[in-house]
C-alpha cells in the first residue's frame, strides 16, 4: 500500500488523517513543521503529500516549490489541505505545484476520497511502462510517464497541474473543452476550484511554451484546445 506524508502543525488534525489512513490500510508519516516535511519527503520520497499551507517555519507554499525543483521529489503529488480560501489562495497554490487543494473545516471521507483519486492517477516513480512520447508539433514533446515536456529539444519546468492539463488537451487534439471539462479530466468531478484558475493556469502554461504558446486555443465563450 501506498506511504502518505501529512505535514500539519495541528496535532489533532494529524491524528484524525493518520488514524483513518491507518485503517485502509496506508502507510503515514507525520511531519509538525515545513522543514520535518522537507527532509521526510527527501529520505522517505512518499506517494502522497497533504500539506497545510501555515506551518511554523518554512510555510505551505515554499515547502512546495523546493519540493517541485528536486529531481528526486518533484512529481510527487500533493494535497493542500489549509483554512485560506479564497480564490487568489486556491490560484496561488496551484501555481506553486499543488496537485489538488482542499479548505478547511473539512470531511474526512471526503478527503480520503480525494487522496484515492490522486494515488489512482499518479505514476510512481519507476513503474514499469512503455514510453509514452508524443512529438506533436515539430519540436513540441510530451512525455507521459516521465512528467517531462521538452520544445526545440529543451526541457520546459511545467508544474505537475500545468502538465496534466497540457496533456489531456493535446491527447485530443482540435476537440473544445470548457474550464469545468478540463478541471474534471484532471483533479476529478469533486475539485473545488474557479474557472478563473484555469484561466491562470494556461497563461503560464502558455509563457513556458513559448515559441509554441500558440497550440493551446482559446475558443471565445466555450474554453480551449490543442490545435490540430
Amino acid at each position: 500500500m501506498e506511504t502518505v506524508l501529512i505535514v500539519d502543525d495541528e496535532e489533532d488534525i494529524v491524528e484524525l488523517i493518520q488514524y483513518n489512513m491507518v485503517v485502509q490500510g496506508y502507510t503515514v508519516l507525520t511531519a509538525l513543521s515545513g522543514e520535518h516535511g522537507i527532509s521526510l519527503s527527501t529520505s522517505h520520497v512518499p506517494d502522497l503529500i497533504i500539506l497545510d499551507l501555515m506551518l511554523p517555519g518554512i510555510g505551505g507554499l515554499d515547502v512546495a516549490k523546493y519540493l517541485r525543483q528536486k529531481e528526486k521529489t518533484k512529481n510527487i503529488p500533493i494535497l493542500m489541505l489549509t483554512a485560506k480560501t479564497s480564490d487568489t489562495d486556491i490560484i496561488t497554490g496551484l501555481e506553486s505545484g499543488a496537485t489538488d487543494y482542499m479548505c478547511k473545516p473539512f470531511g474526512i471521507d471526503v478527503l480520503m476520497a480525494r487522496v484515492r483519486a490522486i494515488l489512482r492517477r499518479h505514476v510512481p516513480e519507476g513503474a514499469k511502462a512503455k514510453e509514452d512520447s508524443d512529438d506533436l508539433e515539430n519540436g513540441l514533446v510530451i512525455n507521459r510517464n516521465r512528467y517531462q515536456v521538452k520544445v526545440n529539444g529543451t526541457p520546459v519546468n511545467l508544474t505537475l497541474t500545468e502538465f496534466q492539463l497540457l496533456s489531456f488537451l493535446a491527447s485530443k487534439k482540435g476537440w473544445v473543452f470548457s474550464r469545468n471539462q478540463i478541471v474534471d479530466a484532471i483533479h476529478g468531478t469533486d475539485y473545488a476550484v474557479t474557472d478563473r484558475s484555469i484561466d491562470v493556469v494556461i497563461s503560464g502554461l502558455r509563457k513556458k511554451l513559448k515559441p509554441k504558446a500558440h497550440v493551446i486555443e482559446t475558443v471565445r465563450g466555450v474554453g480551449y484546445r490543442y490545435k490540430e
